[in-house]
């Protein structure tokens, strides 16, 4: 099975503070895994490390980064755009062509013209998801995705999962919700960081610093 993600023995930071340490996991090809735990226990800030965007304080991440597309909280949609022009804006950055699946998927065809900025909460959230099919990368990490979805809505998320991981794709999602999605259940708060490995992670943030 080819390797998707591989995370070994990985410190996190939020801000100066190390607040995971230890974080183990490895998922192949037509894999998933849903993160659990607590607010506040570390689920965002181990998916925005793996996708590259805050820097780990310890340990290695293979199949990250590059290979991975990001949807969280912030939904990456341009107010001031249309929905269709928020979609052809991704697919150029991305260089995957046609968009127009993606907004079948997901939805999206009715509100093609009207302005992300005049959507509602689940509308918006519909399109910042639409990224993910769009953006033709192998590794979808997602925060809370159904947030503001009906349960229509939801069903079509979690089919467009299940069809990425067939096709050889792989998930990290975390989430309170109880999602239709194979896989196992990581409780963050496992991983928890103590003064003692805390103390070993080296600098600080440079971003902070």
């Amino acid at each position: 099975m080819e390797l998707r993600l591989n995370i070994r023995d990985l410190a996190c930071r939020r801000g100066r503070r190390v607040v995971l340490a230890g974080v183990t996991l490895t998922l192949g090809a037509g894999q998933a895994a849903v993160l659990v735990g607590p607010n506040g226990s570390g689920k965002t800030t181990l998916l925005r490390t793996v996708a590259g965007l805050s820097p780990t304080a310890r340990g290695q991440i293979q199949g990250g980064g590059e290979q991975a597309v990001f949807c969280g909280h912030s939904d990456a949609v341009k107010s001031q755009l249309t929905c269709a022009e928020n979609l052809a804006f991704w697919a150029a950055i991305y260089g995957t062509g046609d968009w127009r699946p993606a907004a079948e998927r997901f939805d999206l065809r009715p509100l093609l013209d009207r302005l992300a900025g005049d959507l509602s909460a689940g509308q918006r959230r519909r399109l910042g998801l639409a990224r993910l099919l769009i953006s033709g990368r192998p590794l979808w990490l997602m925060d809370e995705p159904t947030t503001a979805l009906d349960t229509a809505r939801i069903a079509l998320w979690a089919d467009a999962v299940m069809d990425h991981l067939r096709l050889g794709g792989a998930a990290l999602i975390a989430t309170h919700a109880d999602i239709a999605v194979p896989g196992p259940r990581v409780d963050v708060s496992r991983f928890a960081a103590t003064p003692d490995t805390s103390a070993q992670t080296g600098a600080e943030d440079p971003f902070l610093a």
